[in-house]
């Protein structure tokens, strides 16, 4: 049924807006694509977004759940037009309980504002997406967001434990809770982390907290080339040592990086380049650092540089923060990918990387979070003579990298999700099988497919 904008003033009112400016200002996230939408509704309440809900449940109007808008694949573009639907209104911290350990909050709450709530408190949330300082709770669940300490913490999913849901046609579904066990039913709450907006919209979750560690520690090292530094990524965990975070970048990233940063943090000769944090009780965090210091010296690390002092520590991942922007800078397009290999291929992935770009000529920019095998991979498509981009020569690359990672039992994706941007790699990536399921759990919750239609191919 087509339903014009004044049907939908006249149902939503004072809930939506219509004006050019707001449909072109929700018409995209950080990928490439755009599509205005009818109209964007703002709602304040869980009632509010289950109204939205049952009117488009009734008229079969799609509806594009929407988080900060921070994403990297499309995912919050509303292809289909329709009602984007976004919940930054609601952004309450609703509690804080480090006697249950537990904090309840709205899906418009920004990661880093959580974060520094319970920091006041002494306790810790710890899932940590480089863009925790615009992205929301609602979309780091919907997206299953992770981050450099994902090696030690996990990601957002381990510390959700309960939602309340509102489905596609308006009904508000609660699942989980505030207890940091339970076994009752399917895991509802596994399904919709990670679930992209397609079975339903968050409205509330119930998020798991731990204490604080008492200190923190970081160590950055340069290495004369980039294969060093993802070689002693396995040295360290062989070892016994479990890092927050362990992070490389290669020699594109880095001399990206001294040119938009202006830093001299990175002298010339580096190739490579390890960033390891690790936290705990204070004394074990001096010994531990050492110990780490001497390790990765023997390994081919020069130029290594400890922090002890949150202001010493911030200025480690400030730099790391930088290399996308850094990326940005070289004028050059990205095309940021996320794949994930087993931790025993990662040499061998950044060798296979190497030899893309020796053969293609196109640069190959890879950092991110080796301790999980998690490594940001970015084609940066260039121009040839006639200023024209060599897309569909990145867009080779990107397929011959896809089918690297997956017969080498990775994934294509860690934490962007698949959106657009990978939706048509996705059924060849999980199997027929795995594909149906999904198909009959979308159906099952949305069947009439308002929610996010056009993601996942589903």
């Amino acid at each position: 049924m087509n339903i014009s904008t004044e049907d939908i003033l006249r149902e939503l009112g004072s809930i939506v807006r219509t004006d050019k400016d707001t449909l072109r200002a929700y018409s995209s996230d950080k990928w490439f694509a755009s599509a205005l939408p009818q109209a964007v509704a703002l709602p304040s309440s869980a009632e509010e977004v289950c109204r939205v809900l049952r009117f488009a449940s009734r008229f079969g109007v799609p509806v594009t759940p929407r988080g900060a808008g921070v994403g990297y694949v499309g995912g919050c573009v509303p292809v289909h037009g329709g009602i984007v639907l976004s919940t930054e209104r609601m952004n309450r911290i609703i509690e804080i309980s480090p006697e249950d350990g537990v904090a309840v909050v709205e899906p418009g709450v920004l990661t880093a504002d959580l974060q520094s709530a319970c920091s006041k408190l002494g306790w810790f949330y710890p899932p940590d997406p480089a863009s925790r300082k615009e992205s929301s709770i609602g979309g780091n669940i919907a997206t299953n967001a992770g981050g450099p300490r994902c090696l030690k913490y996990g990601v957002t999913r381990s510390y959700v434990l309960g939602l309340q849901v509102a489905l596609a046609d308006g009904r508000l579904l609660t699942c989980g809770g505030r207890t940091h066990k339970n076994k009752q039913g399917f895991d509802l709450v596994g399904l919709f982390c990670g679930s992209e907006g397609l079975l339903g919209i968050i409205t509330r979750a119930t998020l798991r907290l731990i204490p604080a560690p008492q200190a923190r520690g970081a160590l950055r090292a340069t290495f004369s080339c980039f294969s060093d530094s993802a070689g002693t990524v396995q040295q360290i965990l062989q070892t016994g040592h479990l890092p927050c975070a362990l992070e490389i970048a290669d020699a594109f990233t880095l001399d990206a990086a001294r040119r938009h940063l202006g830093t001299d943090a990175l002298p010339p000769d580096a190739r490579g380049h390890l960033i390891v944090e690790i936290d705990g009780h204070r004394d074990s965090v001096n010994h531990e650092l050492n110990e780490l210091r001497e390790l990765i010296s023997s390994h081919g690390g020069t130029q290594i540089v400890s922090a002890t002092t949150e202001e010493e520590i911030e200025s480690i991942w400030e730099l790391r923060r930088g290399f996308s922007e850094s990326l940005k800078a070289t004028g050059l397009t990205k095309l940021n990918e996320d794949v994930v290999i087993p931790r025993s291929q990662l040499v061998e992935f950044v060798n296979f990387c190497t030899s893309l770009r020796e053969e293609s000529g196109i640069p190959i920019a890879c950092f991110g979070h080796a301790g999980d095998g998690n490594i940001h991979t970015n084609i940066m498509i260039p121009r040839d003579d006639e200023g024209n981009e060599r897309r569909a020569e990145a867009e080779s690359l990107l397929h011959r990298l896809f089918a690297w990672v997956l017969s080498h039992s990775g994934s294509i994706t860690g934490e962007h999700g698949i959106g657009l941007a990978k939706a048509p790699w996705f059924p060849s990536s999980i199997g027929s099988v795995a594909m149906d399921t999904h198909h009959a759990i979308k159906h099952a919750l949305d069947p009439t497919g308002i929610l996010n239609p056009g993601k996942l191919n589903l």
